[in-house]
């Protein structure tokens, strides 16, 4: 290609964009404290192997079985809290399931997913939650933990914590080896829970606010299950659900053999295979369902902290099963988990221009005026709220079991269609750019030559593997991990697999099951787990370069070495030669990062009016169907996270005149209700919310309550956060 010279606009501009970059990382330089601290979790006894040399980076391997046959794990007695009793004469497993808020700050703080600058949280539709499952053996001697969050992805520090704190309460019961963290992939959760560069970048800065709140609730959920062990059976079934996927880049797809595609009717996995607990009365104790789908039906405009689809989904099946109960209590628990889900979107509709309506299908995702930013992919519904129920409702459908058998580079930065990126960047970019060639090597240097070629036809925007300050931008130690149980086998991966990738994955770990005696496994793919390390894509995808290839950070070989990796510790438990394996290296927990960007500042209500306020009434009546709204003298919500005093946002309240009480019909869990926080100046704020009113509400008398913190600090004095509530005036729903 000949050389292009820049003209002196594009000079001028390099030149601005030089000196503004260099103005912001000074101001960030300030936020950082660069002694590089870093303090490694010492564990022991977990199995591991060397690095292959495609990744450049170590990973650590993690094997667990609950199984009635020789085992390959030996578990310590518990050390700090004694075990529930368990009982053994039975034939089957002990079974406790459980679920904690996680939902961390819900205001001044990026959501996490599309990586759109300005994409704050402002209010929150539905909590967050972790739901955690608990299976041992009669005998209490072998177990595991799988647990679902409703967030983007697990970061490795979050897991960390997560472990220590396990281990300080429960000794070597709960480990590396047997505890999985799969998040559930919403894009519409809190970020800021990272220690790598790349992603606290992303967040704005690290939020320990939200962090505690998250690890805090995993943390508890995992309590709850442990505290609820019983003897249960487990059950597994198959199906395959249609209707919701949509694979976004359908052109890398085809760069896969035409012979390996002839074998599967779809360009997406449709098979959904859920994990299904009851007792030994045949009482539904909880379910994990498992399908390959983003659930990015709640798009990049959204501003309220939710669980989109799969959470939706979720919500349908345990408020059948928990009858009686609000949203997020009751003792059934159902998960639906992430799979192989890194190129199938839920915007089922596809891309299009949303300047002209015609189709943007094709190789680079872009529209002929706007290019790539007017791309856009919509869901079946009529908005982003109604797409999101259409597809969790067809989830939940598909996840009703009624019978089981018993088991025993550049197109990274140029997002996708579902949410796309800035700038000029577009989709299947293999060739690099001048322009941003020169801003990258002013900004952080140029890349080495052994990247460029290690990551080939990948042109490097950004080499994050050689950039350390002030810390790693991206893991160098990633956690793979098996854990089976009976006859099904969950692998968990660190990041976003394509569907050829995880079929391929799939495919290799069953045949090494089988080739050492293993016969008929059920292998499930459990993504987003662990630790993140973006996407992984065939050889053949990645020669194309589209979002998911560009974002295949260890370069064209990451498939096969996870591969090579999956199948040693497939082997391993299939051999028993789990204790042979070599002790891999530990991940890292930085201590210093960078502080979140938005400051904290005191809540101000306006002159004569208190926190609380009613600024916009409610009306005295209104119909099913129709919505009733009422803005509140409100402060920041992300106070919330800090002093939990009050455990949901509002309520909704029915009076009942038998007992002449008001009873809670609703809370901030409901998908029936929204919670609206508007930021003003010099700390004023207020809170808005609305209750759509379903058809299933019964004509009567009802009130609203809002819940808040408000931040303050009195001269020379430390701030505190204090706790206010306030009500409504009552109102009446009719029916006609």
């Amino acid at each position: 290609m000949a050389k292009r010279t820049f003209s002196t606009l594009e000079t001028l501009l390099i030149f601005l964009l030089v000196m503004m970059t260099a103005i912001t990382v000074a101001l960030l330089s300030l936020l950082f404290i660069t002694s590089g601290t870093i303090e490694n979790h010492k564990d022991s006894g977990f199995p591991g192997t060397e690095s292959p040399p495609a990744t450049q980076s170590s990973t650590t391997p993690q094997v667990s079985t609950v199984t009635k046959d020789p085992t390959t794990t030996r578990v310590s007695p518990v050390t700090s809290t004694p075990e529930p009793p368990l009982f053994q004469n039975f034939s089957g497993y002990h079974i406790g399931v459980g679920r904690a808020d996680c939902t961390g700050q819900v205001a001044d703080i990026n959501l996490m997913g599309y990586g759109k600058s300005g994409q704050n949280a402002r209010g929150l539709l539905t909590r967050l939650y972790s739901r955690a499952f608990v299976l041992a053996e009669p005998d209490g001697s072998h177990r595991m933990a799988f647990v679902s969050i409703d967030i983007g992805m697990v970061s490795q520090r979050m897991r960390l914590e997560v472990l220590k704190r396990l281990k300080s309460k429960y000794g070597s019961l709960y480990r590396r080896d047997n505890v999985i963290l799969s998040g559930t992939h919403t894009h519409s959760a809190p970020a800021g829970y990272f220690q790598y560069t790349v992603f606290v970048i992303a967040s704005e800065g690290f939020s320990n606010r939200t962090f505690e709140y998250m690890v805090t609730g995993i943390v508890k959920s995992i309590e709850i299950a442990h505290r609820n062990l019983k003897p249960g059976k487990v059950f597994i079934n198959k199906g395959n659900v249609d209707g919701v996927q949509l694979n976004r880049s359908p052109s890398s797809y085809l760069q896969n053999p035409p012979s390996e595609r002839a074998r599967y009717s779809s360009n997406t996995d449709k098979e959904m295979i859920v994990l299904k607990m009851v007792d030994l009365n045949g009482d539904d104790l909880g379910l994990i369902s498992w399908f390959a789908i983003h659930p990015v039906s709640m798009n990049n405009s959204n501003h309220l902290v939710n669980s989109d689809n799969m959470g939706y989904a979720a919500y349908l099946f345990e408020q059948e099963k928990n009858k009686g109960h609000l949203p997020g209590q009751g003792p059934f628990v159902a998960a639906f988990a992430s799979s192989n889900l890194g190129d199938v979107s839920s915007n089922i509709l596809g891309p299009r221009c949303i300047n002209t309506g015609e189709s943007c299908d094709n190789a680079n995702s872009t529209c002929p005026i706007g290019g790539s930013t007017m791309c856009v992919a919509r869901g079946p519904g009529q908005d982003m709220l109604d797409s999101t129920q259409i597809i969790g409702r067809t989830l939940y459908q598909g996840a009703k079991v009624k019978t089981c058998k018993p088991a025993l580079g550049y197109s990274f930065a140029a997002g996708t269609i579902d949410g796309a990126g800035s700038f000029n960047f577009t989709q299947g970019t293999t060739v690099v750019d001048p322009f941003w060639e020169t801003i990258r090597d002013q900004i952080f240097g140029k890349p080495s030559a052994e990247i460029r070629e290690c990551q080939k036809p990948k042109p490097v925007l950004v080499h994050t593997g050689e950039l350390s300050k002030p810390h790693p931008w991206h893991p160098d130690i990633v956690d793979v991990q098996i854990i089976t149980l009976g006859s099904l086998a969950i692998v968990a991966i660190p990041g976003e697999l394509t569907t050829m990738s995880g079929r391929r994955l799939r495919e290799a770990v069953k045949a090494e099951f089988a080739t050492y005696g293993m016969q008929n496994m059920t292998v499930v793919l459990s993504g987003l787990c662990n630790v993140y390390t973006h996407y992984v894509t065939t050889y053949e995808e990645y020669q194309v370069q589209r979002y998911e290839a560009a974002s295949t950070i260890y370069g064209p070989h990451t498939l096969s070495a996870y591969i090579q990796l999956f199948r040693v510790l497939a082997k391993a438990i299939a051999t028993d030669t789990v204790a042979n394996l070599s002790s891999g290296p530990e991940p890292p927990f930085f201590k210093q990062l960078i502080i979140p960007l938005i400051p904290n500042i005191v809540d101000r209500p306006p002159i004569g009016k208190t926190f609380g306020d009613v600024l916009q009434p409610l009306n005295p009546k209104y119909r099913v169907g129709e919505v009733a709204e009422i803005t509140f003298v409100g402060a920041n919500p992300k106070n919330s996270a800090e002093n939990r005093t009050h455990q949901t946002f509002l309520t909704v309240e029915k009076y009942e005149d038998a007992s002449g009480t008001w009873q809670v019909v609703h809370n901030d869990a409901s998908w029936e209700t929204r919670f609206y926080w508007h930021k003003g100046l010099l700390g004023h704020s207020n809170a808005t919310i609305q209750w759509h009113i379903p058809d299933t509400a019964h004509p009567g008398i009802y009130r609203i309550r809002y819940f808040g913190h408000n931040r303050k600090q009195d001269f020379l004095k430390p701030a505190v956060i204090l706790a206010f509530e306030s009500t409504s005036s009552v109102f009446e729903v009719v029916t006609t």
